[in-house]
């Protein structure tokens, strides 16, 4: 089935930040809409700043991929710091934002060792101004997590999007 959500670990067995489950639904995702999405995470250290994020975005031309650029912070970008992201988002010694909260979920480095799970919980996606051509369609994403040039995690995504 094209264009079906699919996910998976890409790092070689030794990255200490592992994806565990992944679901969401509904498929294709819709813009704006709501998302549901469930998930589960294991890592075996404690995850901390600088905590570099490395994003790949690929959507599909026909039979090609094409890999999209960086705009705006959305695409194929380079994150050096997350950790400083998350504290600009959600000030630092505020409650983390729900289902977080509820589920015990850290949402500020350091992320410490242990395993998270996130039972089905929906999203609100907004009416996002994306030009057309960068929401319709299939994309494959791979991000890549490391600190200090240690690979913490790889991640493959694949999904379809359907705007209004």
């Amino acid at each position: 089935q094209v264009g079906a959500f699919a996910w998976e670990n890409c790092g070689d067995g030794s990255d200490p930040v592992v994806l565990q489950s992944l679901s969401v639904a509904p498929d294709p995702i819709t813009i704006p809409g709501s998302l549901r999405i469930s998930a589960a995470v294991s890592s075996s250290k404690t995850v901390a700043s600088p905590l570099k994020a490395v994003l790949v975005v690929e959507k599909a031309l026909g039979d090609l991929w094409i890999q999209l650029p960086c705009i705006d912070q959305l695409g194929s970008c380079t994150y050096d710091d997350v950790c400083t992201i998350l504290d600009n988002l959600i000030p630092p010694g505020t409650a983390c934002p729900e289902p977080l909260l509820t589920y015990g979920i850290p949402c500020h480095c350091p992320f410490k060792a242990g395993s998270y799970s996130l039972p089905a919980s929906d999203f609100v996606l907004p009416d996002v101004e994306l030009p057309s051509w960068m929401t319709n369609g299939n994309y494959r994403v791979r991000a890549v997590a490391s600190n200090s040039g240690k690979e913490l995690a790889c991640v493959k995504l694949a999904f379809s999007l359907q705007s209004q």
